[in-house]
């Protein structure tokens, strides 16, 4: 009987385009891949976002908490529609994010996170999710919304996106859209990376997903040892 109402509660699937691996060089010379993983990846990265949940600073915590929820309600199969990438360097894993298409049109930003503070990881793969948004999904915008001002410094302000009436599913502040327009506007000076991967690079990265220890990530986030936060 289970079974059978779990047909019932797992949303279908549209068919999705895979997004191609890329590898940026950083302003450090370290070699950023940024890969698409699928759900069995979900569980070491619910183990790097745990720490985040300790940090107040730039709304980590809530920016945490969310994908943590987001990240294993698609593993449960409880989200329709959704894609994480996720940035490593010498298989460290360095950022998340993740997405969701809310209809073949129109996609849906959820979250960013930056682990690794200060090489603008995050912006890069904000802008490879849009990339993948518009470029390989095929869709004619993107919904967005911020939790924190760095996040509306680096999406709305540095995108020029247009202000949109409604909500976004997230709720919070006013959604903003990124059109393609937009996006092809934007992509010469946002979009960077270059393909394919080196294949050593990319065996490292598929490998495993390093994570930091949690003094570490901690550390990474606020630029100060843990014992500032005790």
């Amino acid at each position: 009987m289970d079974m059978e109402l779990e047909g019932y509660l797992r949303p279908p699937e549209y068919p999705m385009a895979p997004y191609p691996a890329k590898v940026i060089t950083l302003s450090t010379s370290a070699k950023l891949v940024i890969r698409q993983v699928d759900r069995d990846d979900v569980p070491i990265l619910l183990e790097a976002i745990k720490p985040t949940l300790q940090v107040a600073r730039d709304y980590y915590d809530i920016v945490g908490v969310r994908l943590y929820a987001e990240l294993l309600g698609w593993s449960r199969y409880r989200v329709r529609d959704e894609f994480c990438l996720v940035g490593q360097i010498d298989g460290l894993l360095v950022g998340i994010v993740n997405s969701r298409m809310y209809s073949p049109e129109i996609g849906i930003s959820l979250h960013t996170l930056a682990i690794e503070r200060g090489l603008r990881i995050g912006a890069h793969l904000f802008a490879s999710k849009m990339e993948h948004h518009i470029e390989y999904l095929d869709q004619e915008e993107v919904l967005i919304t911020a939790e924190s001002p760095i996040g509306f410094r680096r999406w709305m302000i540095e995108y020029g996106l247009e202000e949109r009436d409604g909500q976004h599913e997230l709720g919070g502040a006013t959604p903003y859209a990124l059109t393609r327009d937009l996006y092809f506007a934007a992509k010469h000076r946002l979009v960077a990376g270059e393909r394919p991967v080196p294949p050593e690079l990319m065996a490292v990265a598929e490998k495993e997903i390093i994570i930091a220890t949690e003094d570490d990530i901690l550390e990474k986030i606020l630029g100060a040892k843990r014992r500032i936060l005790q």
